[in-house]
This record gives C-alpha cells, sequence and structure tokens, in this order.
C-alpha cells in the first residue's frame, strides 16, 4: 500500500473521536486492506462480508460512512442501499463495483449512493472519496444558518426548508445545496462544484453534476417557483424565488 510521502490530516469528528466507517465486501483481502487503509486515516473500521452482517452492524455501530460492494452473496448493493436510506437517510454511502458501464453507476447513484469507484482501484483513490463524503456528512462545530429567499438551510443541523416545509437530502445533495447557497445570484460552472462539492477529480464526468441538479429541483423546485436556473454554455445559479 502506499500511502505517500505524507500522511493527510486524521479523518476526525469535531470531539476528536475518529470517523466510524463500515465496510461491506464478501472478499477479505479488499475489505482487510479497505480497513488497514482507513485506520490508518484515523478511522474506526468494522467489516461486513454480507449484506445480512451489514444491516446488523450499520445498525450496532451507526456509521458515519459505509464503503459498500454491490454484488454480495445474500443481498444485492442497491436493497442494502435502501434498507440503510430507510433507517440512516443522510448516512453516505460509497459503492464499490465491477461494473464500468454507464447504466450501472447512474443505476447506483439514482438508488441514492453518493459515489462510487470502479474495481480495480488505488486504495488512495477509496481514501480520497471517503474522506470528501465524511467531510460534508459529518456535522461541524459551527452553528450557520443559510438563507436564500424562502429556503434555509442549517450548516450545524443539516436541516433544510423551503416555505416552511421539511426537505430531506442525501449528504451530496446537501453539500451541493450548501455550495449554491453559499454563492446566489452567482453563476457556477460544472467545473467549479465539481472542485467545490466532489473536492477530486471525477475523470472529466461533469454529468454526474446534471443528475445531482435534476435531483435537487425535484425536491426544492417541485411544485414552486423555480430557484435552480441553467445558464447555457455556463453553469447553473441559485435565485430567490420571484
Amino acid at each position: 500500500m502506499n500511502t505517500g510521502s505524507q500522511r493527510a490530516s486524521a479523518m476526525v469528528r469535531p470531539d476528536g473521536s475518529g470517523i466510524r466507517v463500515l465496510v461491506v465486501d464478501d472478499e477479505p483481502t479488499i475489505s482487510d486492506l479497505l480497513a488497514m487503509a482507513l485506520r490508518y486515516e484515523g478511522c474506526v473500521v468494522r467489516t461486513a462480508a454480507d449484506g445480512t452482517q451489514a444491516l446488523r452492524e450499520a445498525t450496532d455501530f451507526d456509521p458515519d460512512a459505509v464503503v459498500l460492494d454491490i454484488m454480495l452473496p445474500d443481498l444485492h448493493g442497491l436493497e442494502i442501499l435502501r434498507r440503510l436510506r430507510s433507517e440512516k437517510p443522510s448516512v453516505p454511502v460509497l459503492f464499490l463495483t465491477a461494473r464500468d458501464s454507464v447504466e450501472d453507476r447512474v443505476a447506483g447513484l439514482t438508488a441514492g449512493g453518493d459515489d462510487y469507484v470502479t474495481k480495480p482501484f488505488s486504495l488512495e483513490e477509496v481514501i480520497a472519496r471517503v474522506r470528501a463524503l465524511v467531510r460534508r456528512a459529518v456535522p461541524v462545530e459551527r452553528d450557520a444558518v443559510l438563507r436564500v429567499g424562502d429556503l434555509t438551510l442549517d450548516e450545524d443541523s443539516h436541516e433544510v426548508y423551503r416555505e416552511g416545509q421539511s426537505i430531506q437530502l442525501t449528504a451530496t445533495e446537501f453539500e451541493l445545496l450548501r455550495y449554491l447557497m453559499r454563492h446566489p445570484r452567482r453563476v457556477l460552472s460544472k467545473a467549479q462544484i465539481l472542485d467545490r462539492v466532489w473536492r477530486y477529480d471525477f475523470g472529466g464526468q461533469a454529468n454526474v453534476v446534471e443528475l445531482y441538479i435534476s435531483y435537487l429541483r425535484k425536491k426544492i423546485d417541485a411544485g414552486r417557483t423555480p430557484m435552480i436556473h441553467t445558464v447555457r454554455g455556463a453553469g447553473y445559479v441559485l435565485k430567490p424565488a420571484t
């Protein structure tokens, strides 16, 4: 394992305890390597070899993030994700998959997964992606409320309201909306959004931004005056409804 010449800052919660990560994979070599790499980064790690164990560990361990293999011996990864989301709607999930087709990747993201890595992968890449997920999912120490028109986002409690109605978002949707709300009326390019929200090189697949913008529109703008606008050839802008 190449950990680099200089270790990145450890992944810890505001109280100083390690980020809790659940690794689910039926290949012991993979789960052991991932667990070792994550522990090196300061995480507290548990592993599971099948879906049944994964769901049990998720309840007992209460992870801050889950690394989930799609193909498991008992339950499909998408079914595990569905059950996880019913109990822990905001926990970020990073899919591990040997499938590399656009259809499979979109299926995982559409089902609620926050990110994916295709096998074979580098440990450094997985660590970078887990770090990006937990950075925006674990509560921060400061309490800040963002307001744009009738839309409110609480950065501490991760609660979002529009017209007084609660809106449930995944970790990635929340971070995307937060970025838009921190820059109201400003056109943000896909490259800027990728750099700030995903925080790593997504291989030029900027269509993931379009996908998550569409998710946000369905939750934020559905049945209301639109706030999220596309500026053709430039990017996206969030403006108060008028």
